[in-house]
């Protein structure tokens, strides 16, 4: 009897231990996945009584989850225009967390430099460059024997933050893609196969010869995925980098709602296509316990989680710029 009394005692004790667990959910961008899930891990064993949920689904996704409050916090690269801000039930924050690059990968076979200019890529996502030894690739790759092989575009299928930096840079260096396509989370392609997420274009262009799409460079890195160097607007051709990003990120004009572009940045040693992420989160939260957790989540980002962005060659906000977001963090209330 007294060994079922205890064991009835330690069930309970379990019970209590683990209803005691917050779960905070999030959704939203594929782009900063690498980074968040590595930052959900080192913060659970920093407080043991949280846990993350976050879905991977694309930024498009993450805005739409937080609008409807499905989630408690959304994740995007690209900001929410002020038609979709209007919708949400109360003021929605901005939270940037780090920068990242897309880089234009391919599947050449026998090539694994490549370099290209803002036009000529938007001529081939626009369908008018089609043949990898067009004049217009050829003359950017003095030496390099191009393939007459058909070019196969691989673009998002799915509303993403990621394509709202490669379009929001197409929309930048091309007038006519401007006008034909423009710039949001999910456009109307004139060509190409889709992909769901970074994931799902990295494995279309690593299986597809003759392809080329654009993915967050960490994918481009794990996968083994060769990526162009892109011209800037000093002429030069950068390679993505934390230095070229860090240094796209230095010049850009970051306003109080931190909502920006930082896409075609000037500077000779500037990654042209490279872009932030934001965490949205709204300043009033509704759960006062998950919202207190998540301002601690948070600020410990900021401290300590910063510092491994450049291991997964993301570039950290500068310090600056943390000082102003850890003054927008403490205006949440929970």
């Amino acid at each position: 009897m007294k060994k079922l009394i205890a064991t009835g005692l330690l069930g309970l004790l379990t019970l209590s231990g683990a209803s005691a667990q917050t779960l905070i959910n999030g959704a939203g961008a594929t782009f900063p996945y690498p980074i968040y899930s590595k930052w959900f891990d080192a913060y659970s064993k920093v407080d043991t009584s949280v846990q993350f949920n976050y879905q991977s689904i694309g930024s498009g996704g993450g805005q739409q989850q937080i609008l409807a409050g499905t989630v408690d916090f959304g994740a995007s690269d690209g900001p929410m225009t002020d038609e979709n801000l209007a919708k949400a039930p109360s003021k929605l924050l901005h939270i940037p967390t780090v920068a990242g690059a897309d880089v234009v990968t391919y599947n050449i076979p026998g090539v694994t430099t490549l370099k290209l200019d803002g036009p000529t890529l938007a001529n081939i996502f626009l369908g008018k460059i089609t043949k990898w030894n067009d004049p217009a690739i050829v003359a950017q790759n003095s030496g390099l024997k191009l393939p007459d092989q058909d070019i196969v575009v691989v673009h998002r299928s799915d509303g993403s933050g990621t394509t709202y930096i490669f379009v929001d840079y197409l929309s930048n260096v091309s007038p006519e893609w401007k006008t034909k396509v423009g710039t949001a989370t999910s456009v109307n392609w004139p060509v190409g196969l889709g992909g769901k997420g970074n994931e799902g274009v990295a494995g279309q262009v690593k299986q597809t010869p003759g392809s080329i799409g654009y993915i967050e460079l960490i994918y481009a890195v794990q996968n083994k995925l060769p990526f162009a160097d892109m011209k800037n607007v000093a002429g030069k051709y950068v390679t993505a980098s934390i230095a070229s990003i860090t240094a796209a990120m230095a010049t850009a004009t970051i306003p109080d709602d931190y909502r920006f572009s930082m896409v075609n940045a000037p500077g000779d040693a500037s990654y042209p296509i490279s872009g932030c992420t934001w965490l949205l989160v709204y300043q009033q939260q509704k759960d006062p316990v998950k919202g207190k957790k998540l301002v601690e989540f948070l600020k410990w980002a900021y401290s300590d989680g910063e510092k491994m962005a450049v291991t997964l060659n993301y570039a950290p906000l500068p310090d600056s710029v943390v000082k102003r977001v850890l003054a927008t963090v403490n205006t949440i209330k929970y």
